[in-house]
């Protein structure tokens, strides 16, 4: 980038860390930056540090802003009452061209939450890089500068608001947004019936669940070559014993299923499960701490159970209980298992107050993208076309107490095996 320019910068607590990386990016580039803050993650309020970003873009001392938070979609509207300031929410290159080469934007709003640090650099270089030059598009933002002042009214409008062109492009935008977020639009490739069989995690936890009931449970999922069965600890050694020899693995779950057990004790737990034939752990974090902002707490209470599986060669799958959750609570979440070096984030217990829902696994898969966690969706996931929206969304594995009734509903739909 040949042009310098005066950027004034900021975060609330929940974007600091991606404020800190865009400021040793920026000026690595030589632009001159202004930093709002905050300046640590103690929780704040974003529309202040977004009305300082504005402020000082309006009054000209800097040419443009970037501010971010967890989604980016708040500060923006916070910007945007700034007269002046034209802030747009961009989530990749295209949308970040789009909003200077369209819009002339000139504060760049992200959302940490759905953003990597990679791909916010280039969203800011290509932010920075473009241009409104197409009269078309600079007479269009001049009726937005218009509208700010009051001048224009809908009787000025000369018609219809939207050409049979723009609808068409609007309803394409649609139609990819909800591919994307996994809203209902089938956009995985076909599965034959044993990669159905693969995602699931075959599950039995509730506590009135009998030795019968466990010997059901294995006999279930050695038929269908389920991933795994997922027991309570007292099942894991009769678990492994009837599934000696098969491909399908014991999963045991930890700290469950409130997660307010001591770091020690779920470690303990752990070795215990991995010694009688666990091969993966799903640990419940310790809900409270991660919603009290104690991340030394929560790190220190998921590392605990990631070394004991490390040490017994087995796979950790961290549980957020995201129905207890906010988005912020839930990146939080999944940067701390990141940290923590698990190798799955997870929805739910399924004893909480809801269970795994598309937006959820969207937003946790695109939070672990950079380090390629898996992600478990679980909780109420009851049938085959459950199954497909969890996938669609970004879900690697899935638990359910419903697996054979999804492999008989996806027969019926006529998936077929390879």
């Amino acid at each position: 980038m040949s042009q310098v320019f005066r950027i004034a910068l900021g975060a609330d607590h929940g974007g600091f860390d991606l404020k800190q990386q865009l400021a040793d990016h920026l000026s690595s580039r030589g632009h001159v930056v202004r930093d709002c803050g905050t300046h640590g993650t103690d929780a704040v309020d974003y529309p202040k540090f977004a009305l300082a970003v504005a402020s000082l873009v309006a009054s000209g001392e800097c040419q443009f802003g970037v501010m971010v938070d967890g989604s980016g979609i708040g500060s923006a509207m916070a910007a945007n009452k700034v007269p002046g300031v034209l802030a747009a929410a961009c989530y990749n290159e295209a949308l970040a061209r789009n909003s200077r080469e369209h819009n002339d934007a000139n504060v760049l709003t992200l959302g940490s939450g759905q953003t990597t640090a990679d791909a916010a650099r280039g969203i800011v270089d290509v932010f920075l890089s473009t241009s409104c030059t197409a009269d078309r598009h600079r007479a269009r933002v001049q009726m937005i500068r218009e509208i700010e002042r009051g001048r224009m009214s809908t009787s000025s409008q000369g018609g219809s608001a939207l050409s049979a062109e723009d609808v068409n492009r609007i309803a394409e935008r649609v139609r990819q947004l909800l591919q994307e977020q996994g809203g209902g639009v089938r956009t995985a490739p076909p599965m034959s019936l044993e990669q159905v069989a693969s995602l699931i995690d075959h599950t039995l936890l509730k506590p009135e669940a009998t030795v019968t009931d466990i010997q059901r449970l294995c006999d279930e999922a050695r038929r269908h070559r389920f991933f795994s069965v997922c027991v309570n600890p007292s099942y894991v050694r009769q678990a492994a014993s009837l599934l000696r020899g098969a491909s399908v693995k014991v999963c045991c779950v930890v700290g469950f299923p409130l997660g307010a057990q001591p770091p020690e004790s779920k470690a303990l737990e752990a070795r215990r499960a991995i010694r009688e034939g666990a091969r993966e752990i799903d640990m419940v974090v310790n809900i409270g701490a991660l919603k009290g902002r104690e991340d030394a707490v929560v790190l220190k209470d998921i590392r605990s159970v990631v070394e004991a599986c490390k040490d017994g060669r087995a796979i950790c799958k961290v549980i957020l209980e995201t129905a207890l959750l906010n988005d912020d609570e839930k990146v939080r979440g999944c940067e701390l298992s990141m940290k923590a070096g698990a190798e799955y984030v997870k929805t739910s217990t399924g004893f909480g107050p809801g269970g795994a829902t598309v937006a959820d696994v969207a937003l946790m898969s695109r939070t672990v993208a950079a380090k390629k966690l898996g992600v478990k969706a679980a909780g109420g996931i009851r049938s085959y076309a459950d199954l497909l929206k969890m996938v669609d969304a970004g879900a690697t594995r899935v638990g359910s107490s419903s697996g054979v009734k999804i492999l008989e509903e996806a027969q019926a739909a006529g998936v077929t095996s390879t």
